[in-house]
């Protein structure tokens, strides 16, 4: 999933970045209001981790812009403030969430799960598909009860495959969602990845999962 980090203290923002990408999030991030808007105007973000005091633009009325272009990426507000009226003013703006700082690291993590779950109406932490089962929470994949080892990309785009089970899944949408490096959306590299994933997941005996639809994409599911 991807996820815009928005706070301008350096230390705070490179810490939770790189918490991110460690749990195998693509992540970019900003210590601008302004640039906030136009990154969540260009990009689709499942989730955005929003400071409230920024320069320039603080963080309320950024959350204000972006429910005004009715932006649907999940937010999290994290703050310093933390009186009754500056979580009420962010809930009623739009904000999913409000962390106080300082937080753990690993609550935020648990909160980011638990909103993107949500985005895809999915409160079960365990995705299944026919025999495939995919713990988001441990991320972890079997089918049939056989272990199935990922490397983490690979894992990533399953979740995301597997969160839009039965849907097309263009390439352009898993470049800008599950890939954390600058390149072309248009190069082979998502369709190499993919067919990575295929021969971990799809047994001798066992129904197809990955259906390529040609021109448009890629779908999850056991029917073709």
């Amino acid at each position: 999933m991807r996820i815009l980090v928005v706070e301008d203290y350096q230390p705070i923002r490179d810490a939770v970045v790189l918490g991110l990408r460690e749990a195998d999030f693509a992540v970019d991030s900003t210590d601008s209001g302004s640039m906030a808007i136009v990154k969540a105007s260009a990009i689709v973000y499942d989730v955005i981790v929003l400071d409230l005091m920024l320069p320039e633009l603080n963080g309320l009325d950024v959350l204000k812009r972006i429910r005004w272009t009715r932006n649907e990426a999940c937010v999290i507000v994290v703050s310093a403030r933390g009186e009754v009226a500056d979580r009420v003013s962010a809930l009623n703006a739009g904000a999913d969430d409000y962390m106080t700082k300082p937080f753990a690291f690993e609550e935020l993590l648990a909160r980011i799960r638990t909103l993107i779950r949500r985005r895809y109406n999915d409160n079960n932490p365990v995705i299944e598909v026919g025999e495939l089962r995919v713990d988001t929470t441990r991320q972890t994949v079997d089918r049939g009860g056989v272990s199935i080892e990922l490397t983490a990309r690979e894992y990533t785009l399953l979740e995301y495959l597997a969160r839009r089970a039965g849907q097309v899944v263009n390439r352009n949408d898993i470049w800008q969602h599950v890939y954390d490096f600058p390149g072309d959306s248009q190069s082979n590299v998502v369709d190499v990845y993919v067919g990575y994933l295929r021969k971990k997941i799809e047994l001798d005996g066992h129904p197809r999962l990955i259906h390529t639809r040609r021109g448009l994409g890629y779908v999850l599911g056991e029917e073709a």
